[in-house]
């Protein structure tokens, strides 16, 4: 009896389990952190892989200014290209960056071993398990045997934890790759079709140094910047009260993660600065949560007009929202999800940002799906002992496969 192109899909994944499993274990293993983000390495490693695999890399080289305008000692961006006809391009984007490993692992962040049916290391769910669920699902697409028009793109970047100008904005905005639809690293459990906003801001204090026993005569910059950070968490109680009406996003939040400032502790500080993140809801304008901050600072400053205070932007994340087209997309990753896991997957949104805005930005429907447990705090992403169920990553591959088989079928 002849299989159907869905069976031998599913035959195709059964069949290279475990060569997918060596493959993700071994972009675990070559380190990838941002920062530093000198991540030219693993790129180079993640080529010679795909390669391994009988699929044709394409590597564009960031120049050197160019990454580190964008904070990062080195990137490579990789670009596999593989078609079936004329028709609809669908680009798959999985990221090679990751956070440094920090303290408190139980296990080897470059180990990639395996406990329980679980794997453990820096980056194996978020998201270089994507790069291997992509890289398979399109392997198994093309074993098929069906009768498809169009292209599929794997899109591997190295700067999702930096914000993603010299990887994907790049790849969009220089021509490499034009697609017509989208897909992002995402976890198993749910669609992702809307996600939150960011806005990064430095703000910067200048006083005047003095002798901690003479203190009039120096202009304290850290009086003036506490009443700016007073001010500010009276706006991040006013701004919880503003939730989105989209499913998973909840409240706009304000964060000041970082403080430095001062010259030593019989010093009057002539300077302090600090860095927010303000989380922008799809229902926002990123103009007016900018300038309603600045405002905020402003208003706060006023009291302290010997201080001089600066603001920088440093990031402007926009939200994600659907765009029209996306919605056969999210339509199949569902169906066929709700499938293979034996559950309902739900569409919803997220409160985080991702690479996925480039695309949006340039035009592209996108939804976000891929290799993952049920939850971030599942995971440990971004702190210790970040881990992925396998059978998670077996599923989710079958998922996207059979998804792009519907979208690219005669």
């Amino acid at each position: 009896m002849t299989e159907t192109p869905e069976q031998t899909i599913h035959a195709f994944l059964a069949r290279h389990r475990d060569q997918q499993h060596r493959f993700l274990a071994a972009l675990v293993r070559q380190p990838s952190d941002n920062p530093p983000g000198d991540c030219a390495p693993h790129a180079a490693l993640t080529a010679t892989l795909l390669e391994e695999l009988g699929l044709t890399v394409e590597r564009h080289p960031v120049p050197a200014a160019q990454a580190a305008a964008a904070g990062m000692v080195s990137v490579t961006n990789l670009v596999v290209r593989r078609r079936f006809g004329e028709g609809p391009v669908i680009a798959l984007n999985a990221h090679g960056d990751v956070v440094p490993p920090g303290e408190g692992w139980t296990q080897d962040p470059y180990g990639a071993a395996v406990v329980d049916g679980w794997m453990y290391g820096r980056g194996v769910a978020v998201s270089k398990s994507d790069i291997a669920s992509y890289a398979f699902a399109l392997l198994a697409l093309e074993a098929s045997g069906a009768a498809l028009a169009g292209t599929v793109e794997l899109h591997v970047t190295y700067d999702e934890e930096t914000g993603g100008e010299v990887g994907p904005r790049l790849l969009l905005q220089a021509g490499i790759s034009r697609p017509d639809l989208a897909l992002a690293a995402g976890f198993s459990y749910a669609i992702v079709n809307a996600h939150s906003g960011c806005l990064h801001l430095e703000v910067t204090v200048a006083g005047k140094s003095a002798h901690a026993a003479i203190p009039e005569t120096g202009i304290d910059a850290l009086e003036a910047a506490t009443a700016i950070l007073q001010a500010l968490y009276a706006e991040r109680d006013d701004l919880r009260r503003n939730i989105s009406a989209v499913p998973g996003i909840g409240p706009a939040q304000l964060t000041v993660g970082l403080i430095s400032g001062g010259i030593n502790t019989n010093v009057v500080p002539d300077r302090v600065s600090l860095r927010l993140d303000r989380r922008i809801l799809p229902e926002e304008s990123p103009e007016t949560a900018e300038a309603g901050l600045r405002a905020v600072i402003a208003q706060a400053a006023a009291r302290f007009p010997a201080a001089r205070v600066t603001i920088r932007r440093l990031l402007l994340a926009r939200p994600l929202t659907p765009l029209p087209g996306v919605a056969r997309l999210v339509a199949a990753l569902q169906r066929h999800a709700s499938a293979v896991f034996g559950e309902t997957v739900p569409v919803t949104g997220v409160p985080l940002y991702t690479d996925a805005r480039h695309y949006a930005e340039a035009g592209v429907p996108i939804a976000l799906y891929g290799a993952g447990p049920r939850t971030i705090e599942a995971a440990n992403a971004h702190r210790a002992d970040e881990r992925l169920p396998l059978a998670d990553l077996d599923r989710a591959t079958e998922v996207v496969a059979l998804s792009l088989l519907d979208l690219l079928r005669h």
